[in-house]
């Protein structure tokens, strides 16, 4: 059995290798990480400034309505098809209607949710939007697809195990008002050690929240599987499939389905609709959350596309335990857990892998400077 030493020796050299292999990467990820956190604030803002400031009247037009103005507009362009629409969260917000085009596979279209007047037409991504787009796909898969989504998946496995030996390292188990002290006047090299060990120890817990449910996200066929077993669940079924009926065209969403889906989930809020995309069977879903104050859905409604029928409802509320712990990994991830505190504690959790880098590197570089010289000494 190994003892106390032996592992503790075994966890550095997993921490210092690991940390030299998937450093520069792990910077990446982090420094875009902390470039999304506030996206969503930032887009708002852009979009107040792009179409204007929307007086809320007494009543907002139907889904229904929206789409097919929508539809109506863009009737000229074969190439834009509508893919989901969000419903207004505060009575200020406008509709947004996510388009696909030749150029862009997301394009928000505004519409005043009171008048049905579209606030912006234009087929072409803006400058904020193509910039963030960027980030998501350098954050998400290193702007290299589907090789770069693994990679990127297995960085975050590499980066939890990081975390964790960081943890383990800590000196602060030893004497813990040492092990959040740095010693500003003492040599270079002690206090580029005690920047390493405060900030690891400051950052290790979030950095592990973020990278292990990124690796779960972009290797969710290893991850899921294993997630399910540990809380003795089930895994879900894939997404229900529409049945197409001989002779018939998919159904336009209307105000009549969507009544169906808030049936189905009384008292839950819709957060936006999803359009089949292709002729094959696709089938609505209605996403909805289960409390107005939670940032994101939690629970699903599928209707057939062609029927009109209820597939299955997803009910947030009592779903099994691995299911609820994959919907805790989004809080976690983007850092919403504590509201605001939280998301401005995770800019700097993103900037950690840069710190942690820098005077990790330099501790290991100082580690084998003396040897180099003694080797050429004796040579």
């Amino acid at each position: 059995m190994m003892n106390a030493k032996k592992f503790r020796n075994f966890a550095f050299y997993l921490h210092r290798y690991i940390g030299l292999a998937v450093g520069l990467i792990a910077i990446a990820i982090g420094l875009t990480g902390s470039l999304l956190v506030f996206h969503k604030e930032i887009d708002e803002f852009q979009i107040q400034q792009q179409i204007g400031i929307i007086v809320p009247q007494e009543e907002q037009l139907p889904v229904e309505t929206v789409l097919n103005t929508v539809q109506s507009f863009y009737a000229k362009q074969p190439d834009a098809s509508i893919q989901r629409i969000f419903l207004p969260d505060k009575p200020d917000d406008p509709f947004e209607v996510v388009l696909k085009t030749k150029e862009s596979d997301w394009l928000p279209i505004y519409v005043n949710p009171y008048t049905g007047q579209i606030l912006s037409n234009s087929l072409k991504p803006n400058v904020i939007q193509s910039f963030f787009k960027i980030v998501y796909e350098l954050h998400y898969a290193l702007l290299a697809g589907d090789i770069g989504y693994t990679v990127v998946g297995i960085i975050g496995l590499l980066v939890s195990f990081l975390s964790i030996t960081g943890i383990i390292l800590w000196p602060g188990w030893r004497r813990l008002i040492a092990g959040f002290k740095i010693k500003w006047n003492a040599s270079p090299k002690r206090v580029n050690f005690d920047i390493h060990k405060v900030a690891g120890i400051v950052a290790a817990i979030f950095l592990f929240f973020t990278f292990f449910t990124g690796f779960c996200w972009n290797l969710g066929s290893i991850a899921r599987p294993l997630i399910y077993a540990a809380t003795l669940s089930q895994i879900p079924p894939e997404d229900p499939i529409s049945k197409p009926i001989s002779g018939q065209s998919p159904l336009k969403f209307s105000n009549e389905l969507l009544q169906k889906a808030d049936a189905a989930l009384p008292g839950f809020k819709t957060v936006y609709v999803a359009l089949p995309s292709k002729m094959d069977g696709t089938s609505f879903i209605v996403r909805k959350k289960s409390s107005p104050d939670q940032e994101y859905w939690d629970s699903s409604v599928f209707i057939d596309s062609y029927s009109g029928e209820i597939l299955r409802v997803d009910n947030g509320l009592t779903e099994s335990l691995g299911v609820k712990v994959e919907n805790a990994f989004i809080p976690l991830h983007y850092g919403t857990f504590w509201g605001l505190s939280s998301r401005i504690l995770y800019v700097f959790v993103g900037l950690s892998p840069l710190i942690l880098f820098i005077t990790g590197f330099a501790m290991y570089r100082d580690r084998h400077r003396p040897k180099a010289k003694s080797k050429n000494a004796s040579g």
